[in-house]
C-alpha cells in the first residue's frame, strides 16, 4: 500500500509532505467535516436519520464523524466491513449487497457475536434458501427486501407478486426475521441537473412507500423503508415514512460528484500525493508515480460535460490546477498534460516535486490504501494516520 510504511508511531518522523514517500492517500479534514455537516442538514431537511454507506471511507474514525447525531446504525457492502466495524462497536449493520447462501455462516457467526447485521435479497428463491438454511442451523437471520427503483441494478419491481411471496416466506419462517424494504437510486448517477436529481429522488422515495404499503396491506409489517444515495440524499424531498437515509461518497466528493453539481472540486476532501518524475515536452507530459493502482482506472467523468481524465491536478498546497489532468494512466505511471492543449509550464513543476490529484471516484481511489493520512487544515502537517479496512474475506 502506498503508505503502509508510515505506522503510527513513526507519524512525527513524516509530519511534512514533502517527506512522505509516494504515492500515499491524504484527507483533508477541515472539508470533511464540511461535506458531512451539509449532508446531515440534507437529511435533516428530509426529516430522516442518516445510517451512513462506509464502504468509501471503511475507516473507524471516519464511521463515527458520520454517524454523530444519528443512530448509530451503518451500512457495508462487504462482510469483511461487517466484521471490521462490529469489532470496533457498530452493532446496527445493514450489509447491502444481496446475499450468496455461502456467505450466512459468517452473517451467522457475526449476529452470534451481538452485531445486528441484516442482509438483503431480491428474489423469493433467495427467500426460500434463507430460510431453508437458517432453519438447518436454528440460527435467525433478519432480512430486507431490495426493491427497484431505477432498472439499474437488482431489486423486486414494487408491484412485483414476487415482493409478496418472499416477504410471507421470511415471515413463515421460525428464524428468519422480515425487517422491511430499502432501495438505492443507482441511476441517479445519469442524471444531468438539479431538477433530474429532484425527480429521481422522488422516485426512490416513491418506489419503497409503493412497496411498503402493498407488504402492509397483505399482512406484512414494514419497520424499516430505507434509501439512499449520494446524490438523492442531497435533493431529497419530505421523507416520512422513510426511516433512515444512506450515502456514502458524501464525506470525501469526488469529480464524479463534482460534474453532477453536487460540488466544486474544492470541496473534494481525498487526494492522491504523487511526485513528478520526469517530463517530457515534446509530448507536452509530466510524468508522475501514481498510475491505475494508485489512482484507479475509473473514467466516469469521460461521460460528463467536463472530461477530468484519470484525474484532476492539484499544487502541493491543494490549489487546483483546473487545466491540469491525468491523461493517461499505466500501473504505476501517471501521464499529466493540459486538458485545452496549452503548454505546461515545467519549471512549476521540477523532477522531484510533489503535486496532488483528485478523483474521478473516490470509493476505487481509496480502495488502493490501507490508511489515510490526516491534514488538519494547517498547512501541510501530517496529523494522523487512519486505518481502514479492505478485501471481501476474513479467512
Amino acid at each position: 500500500m502506498g503508505d503502509a510504511l508510515i505506522a503510527p508511531a513513526a507519524i512525527d518522523q513524516y509530519r511534512q509532505l514533502s517527506e512522505l514517500v509516494t504515492p500515499c492517500a491524504l484527507i483533508d479534514l477541515s472539508l470533511v467535516e464540511k461535506n458531512i455537516a451539509r449532508m446531515n442538514a440534507s437529511a435533516a431537511r428530509a426529516g430522516a436519520p442518516l445510517r451512513p454507506h462506509v464502504k468509501t471511507v471503511k475507516s473507524v474514525e471516519l464511521a463515527n464523524m458520520m454517524t454523530a447525531g444519528h443512530s448509530g446504525g451503518i451500512t457495508v457492502s462487504t462482510l469483511a466491513e461487517a466484521r471490521y466495524f462490529g469489532a470496533a462497536g457498530f452493532t446496527d449493520i445493514l450489509y447491502a449487497v444481496g446475499i450468496a447462501s455461502a456467505k450466512l455462516p459468517e452473517v451467522a457467526d457475526l449476529r452470534g457475536q451481538g452485531v445486528d447485521l441484516k442482509i438483503i435479497l431480491d428474489s423469493a428463491e433467495a427467500a426460500r434458501d434463507v430460510c431453508d438454511w437458517a432453519t438447518s442451523q436454528q440460527v435467525s437471520l433478519s432480512v430486507l427486501a431490495e426493491i427497484n427503483a431505477d432498472d439499474h441494478r437488482g431489486g423486486f419491481d414494487p408491484d412485483d407478486a414476487a415482493l409478496l411471496e418472499a416477504a410471507r416466506i421470511l415471515n413463515r419462517c421460525d428464524f428468519t426475521h422480515f425487517a422491511g424494504v430499502m432501495t438505492h437510486a443507482g441511476g441517479s448517477y445519469d442524471c444531468r441537473s438539479d431538477t433530474e436529481l429532484e425527480a429521481m429522488a422522488l422516485q426512490e422515495r416513491d418506489a419503497v412507500l409503493v412497496s411498503a404499503e402493498r407488504l402492509t396491506q397483505a399482512g406484512v409489517a414494514c419497520e424499516m423503508i430505507s434509501v439512499g444515495s449520494t446524490p438523492t440524499a442531497l435533493h431529497a424531498p419530505s421523507l416520512p415514512p422513510v426511516t433512515e437515509i444512506r450515502a456514502g461518497v458524501y464525506p470525501f466528493m469526488d469529480l464524479y460528484q463534482a460534474g453532477l453539481g453536487l460540488c466544486e472540486p474544492e470541496d473534494i476532501a481525498l487526494c492522491v500525493l504523487a511526485t513528478v518524475i520526469g517530463h517530457k515536452p515534446r509530448l507536452n507530459r509530466l510524468l508522475v508515480d501514481a498510475g491505475a493502482l494508485a489512482l484507479s482506472k475509473d473514467r466516469g467523468t469521460g461521460a460528463q460535460e467536463i472530461d477530468r481524465g484519470y484525474g484532476l491536478v492539484c499544487g502541493l498546497t491543494g490549489n487546483v490546477q483546473h487545466r491540469l489532468i491525468v491523461e493517461t494512466v499505466n500501473q504505476e505511471h501517471g501521464l499529466i498534460t493540459s486538458s485545452d492543449q496549452s503548454p505546461l509550464d515545467f519549471a512549476a513543476w521540477p523532477i522531484g516535486s510533489q503535486l496532488r490529484i483528485l478523483p474521478n471516484h473516490a470509493c476505487m481511489t481509496a480502495a488502493a490504501y490501507d490508511a489515510y493520512l490526516v491534514l488538519g487544515g494547517q498547512g501541510d502537517a501530517v496529523e494522523a494516520r487512519w486505518p481502514r479496512c479492505g478485501g471481501w474475506t476474513v479467512a
